[in-house]
């Protein structure tokens, strides 16, 4: 109130103001909802969440609706043969490729920390003495 009146506004533009923005929002609401195509209302961030549709609950499952223990595995292992078909074998050539690779790897690392060790071992017996 103090700020307004050192501005030279009066009390009243407040109010004049706030419609100003009032009517900005209503417009990109109406601008998101025409671009979605959809009537529900537009979340502008926080923790506020849409309300659900009455037709789009999960539906909840009935004694009638139950699945037996063994129609349960034999859905499991048709959708892991479903997965395993969308994988991407790698040729031989491949195969042979990545394994070199691995093995190299290992063997590298392997020196790496049994020079390491054996450094370790050999310091270790200097500063505190061979006991043999």
């Amino acid at each position: 109130m103090a700020d307004s009146k050192r501005r030279g506004e009066d009390a009243g533009d407040d109010g004049l103001r706030d419609e100003v923005v009032d009517d900005v929002v209503a417009d990109d609401v109406v601008a998101d909802d025409d671009a979605t195509g959809a009537d529900e209302p537009v979340s502008r961030g926080g923790t506020a969440t849409r309300e659900r549709a009455a037709d789009s609950r999960p539906k909840t499952r009935t004694d009638d609706d139950r699945v037996g223990l063994f129609a349960r595995i034999a859905r499991f292992f048709r959708e892991v043969v479903a997965e395993l078909r969308k994988v991407i074998w790698p040729t031989r050539k491949e195969l042979l490729t990545y394994t070199a690779v691995v093995v190299t790897f290992v063997a590298v690392v392997l020196t790496i920390v049994g020079l390491l060790d054996f450094a370790f071992a050999k310091g270790v017996l200097w500063v505190f003495g061979n006991p043999s």
